[in-house]
């Protein structure tokens, strides 16, 4: 078994859409861990503000099939593929880890934006504050503590799960 990590954002009906993929997520993996629910401003274009969170899993799937998992998930919650990055979007999941494999292919793992969007590193340091990153050997509650925190304007909010 693998142990991955998993970035989740959305800022359309992003509290419909986040529990959405929580389900799904639940039934494609195992052992779910959940950090906080953060809010953020949108980065990178004008838009209204994202929920973001860092789920951790078990999962005996590869890399690809993964991936493949999450684009799939993405669309059934109405992410239009192909569209521009920088823009609202309805879910948007990424792969942050895959136990500690640094690879460029099939996709770039860890996940670069790990150490700079304030809205991945503050919620993977929550849930796995020990950790340490394979690439700069330094654990994530290191790197947040380090973190420029003037860079990006987020805050834990109380998130109601009931469905």
């Amino acid at each position: 078994m693998a142990k991955i990590f998993i970035s989740l954002g959305s800022n359309i009906e992003p509290e419909r859409h986040l529990k959405a993929a929580l389900i799904d997520l639940d039934y494609h993996f195992d052992e779910l861990e959940l950090s906080s629910v953060f809010e953020s401003e949108a980065v990178g274009f004008d838009g209204t503000n994202f929920l973001n969170m860092v789920v951790a899993a078990q999962t005996e799937m590869s890399i690809e099939q993964v991936v493949s998992c999450f684009k799939q998930i993405e669309q059934n919650h109405g992410r239009v593929k192909g569209a521009k990055k920088f823009a609202p979007r309805t879910l948007d999941i990424d792969l942050l880890l895959y136990d500690d494999v640094v690879s460029t292919l099939p996709i770039e793992l860890p996940r670069a934006e790990i150490l700079y969007n304030a809205f991945v590193l503050w919620p993977l340091a929550e849930i796995a504050p020990s950790l340490n990153h394979p690439v700069v050997q330094q654990s994530y509650q290191t790197l947040w503590d380090n973190y420029d925190k003037q860079q990006q304007s987020l805050w834990p909010i109380e998130f109601n799960w009931s469905v």
